[in-house]
């Protein structure tokens, strides 16, 4: 009788010591260089976590060692190369549901580490524990679900809470609101933590009780920056969530799920202040994909996600903000329906690449790649709520929030943004700019924001006034227009510049803003002088915005221009 290995969704991926595993007997014994994994993907029945009798193999379904990918045969076997620190994971066929533990995290993955984290290393927080011998068969279980072409997914991207209080914040904002959203699973594409990953398990339980499956993908704060270099980066993130990068099929949609988080070691020598990384995928990893994609229907819609951007208005040529090896990946999804998304760069964006990664391109064929809006904003930064939790507006001027992806057909998609903790849920943000300095003027005790940039303006001052509108989600093929009254629309300019009103956020309330935060030039910024015909009066000031995707949302305000000077400001 064979020793066998099933993952369960009572198991975690990365801790298989703790299965007892036999060892595959005298012959196998230190032959783990070069070796060779075999198993079954089976039907799970009866839900049992085990192969039993009655469970039959699942022919023609993916398999993985995060390089090679293999087919089931008619029995469900397989057989891949595994060498010692290798991983083997199923990927999930539509029509099929992976097992889950009690957070709902989804595990399809078998970490094949003898030894395990390398003891030398020092690992602050805990790495994989010695798996031992490799098993005789590592078996995945696959349970039959209703799968359709019409499903959401929500996304998520650097929650990254510093502390416990910031976890809190998490919960009780975004988590809260993705409560009530219908979904077939979520994903949250790297900073699950920030630095400190001993907070791990507090937040999959958190994030469990979302009820979805959840996917996760490692950022450049998920690291363990003891290691010298990428080979031992993620040793805690695989502990607890399993294979660093995979895919999956849902609803006839195949999904990457990638780390082109490429870890160089210590910033200075020393872990403790963080760590060196660059946005790349690497050799292995784009053979992995190019791999998948060979067995996946030229007509199939493809959706990537990463932590890195494959390039961000702040800056396409930063190695550390931008993924150097991003034409590779291009190259290989060339011809093909397809999408992606990332974080990082705590800004909201939307690019449309060439075939050389380059932003700009307007034709048919370009890739569309969307950076993410974090979820923490500002990195948990800014003047608390009436709730005590940080309002944490990015440094682009979106609110904290998070997106929802909509596919449709099986094929087509949009992606629309949620505010996490704005109450009337807004697409957008309408202020006036009618005085120099405000920057300053907002540093003054007795200024209120919202009368530094809103109404009441003086006649004298209204030609000179420049209303400026924020769509948090806008982009390059996004348009704007206002117009007063009954008037006729008038079209706004999109222009690349800070957000008034988050830049004199951050100037009043400095002590509640983390050093690093500045308000950055806005991607999605549009701009426009008033009329200069403008009577004094109350007047109302519509805005349209017809978004990337074709949808219009409008908002609006209330202006009044006052004859003479008008009240003074801040009063």
């Amino acid at each position: 009788m064979t020793e066998r290995i099933t993952l369960t969704r009572r198991e975690t991926v990365a801790g298989a010591a703790a299965l007892a595993l036999a060892p595959r007997g005298a012959g196998a014994q230190g032959a783990e260089v070069g070796a060779e994994v075999t198993g079954v993907v089976y039907e799970d029945r009866a839900g049992r976590g085990r192969r039993g009798p009655d469970d039959p193999g699942l022919p023609d379904v993916l398999v993985s060692n995060g390089r090679e990918v293999v087919r089931t045969d008619t029995q469900g076997r397989y057989r891949l190369p595994l060498s010692d620190e290798g991983m083997v994971f199923v990927i999930k066929p539509s029509g099929y549901a992976l097992p889950r533990d009690a957070d709902n995290i989804p595990r399809f993955a078998y970490l094949h580490q003898p030894n395990g984290s390398p003891a030398a290393l020092s690992l602050r927080y805990p790495g994989i524990a010695p798996t031992g011998p490799l098993p005789a068969s590592v078996d995945f279980g696959l349970t039959p679900a209703q799968e359709g072409g019409d499903f959401d997914v929500i996304l998520f991207t650097d929650p990254q809470p510093e502390s416990q209080t910031e976890l809190d914040y998490v919960r009780d904002t975004a988590v809260t609101r993705a409560m009530g959203i219908e979904a077939a699973f979520g994903i949250t594409a790297g900073d699950v933590l920030f630095d400190d990953l001993s907070l791990y398990g507090r937040h999959n339980r958190i994030m469990g009780r979302i009820g979805l499956p959840w996917f996760h993908i490692g950022g450049n704060h998920d690291l363990n920056f003891e290691a010298t270099d990428a080979r031992h980066s993620r040793e805690t993130f695989k502990r607890v969530y399993g294979a660093p990068y995979y895919a999956l099929h849902h609803g006839g949609v195949l999904f990457l799920l990638l780390d082109n988080v490429h870890y160089l070691g210590a910033a200075t020598g020393t872990p403790e202040r963080g760590g060196r990384y660059e946005g790349r995928f690497g050799e292995a990893q784009l053979a992995f994909v190019e791999a998948v994609l060979r067995e996946t229907p030229r007509e199939s819609l493809v959706v990537v996600a990463m932590h890195i951007p494959l390039a961000t208005d702040l800056g396409p040529d930063d190695p550390s903000l931008s993924t150097v090896d991003r034409q590779s990946l291009l190259r290989l999804l060339a011809g093909r329906p397809c999408f992606s998304v990332s974080g990082h760069t705590h800004t909201t964006e939307h690019h449309y690449l060439d075939a050389a990664g380059r932003p700009g391109a307007t034709g048919p064929d370009a890739h569309h790649h969307h950076v993410l809006t974090a979820v923490s904003g500002s990195w948990w930064s800014g003047p608390p709520d009436r709730r005590g939790i940080a309002t944490a507006d990015s440094r682009d001027g979106a609110p904290h929030g998070f997106h929802v992806l909509s596919i449709r057909g099986g094929r087509h998609y949009t992606t629309r943004y949620v505010p996490a903790s704005e109450d009337a849920g807004r697409q957008m943000r309408i202020v006036l700019e009618s005085q120099f300095h405000s920057d300053d003027l907002a540093r003054l005790p007795d200024t209120r924001l919202y009368a530094l940039f809103g109404s009441p303006v003086p006649a004298e001052s209204a030609a000179a006034s420049l209303l400026v509108v924020n769509v948090f989600d806008g982009g390059p093929r996004t348009s704007v227009r206002f117009r007063i009254g009954d008037g006729a629309p008038l079209p706004m300019t999109r222009t690349r510049r800070p957000d008034p009103f988050v830049a004199a956020l951050y100037a009043r309330f400095s002590a509640a803003r983390k050093s690093w935060v500045k308000a950055e030039p806005s991607s999605h910024i549009w701009t426009a002088r008033l009329p200069r015909d403008i009577a004094p009066g109350t007047h109302r000031l519509s805005v349209e915005a017809t978004d990337e995707y074709g949808r219009l949302h409008r908002d609006g305000i209330v202006l009044e221009v006052v004859a003479g000077e008008g009240r003074p400001r801040g009063i």
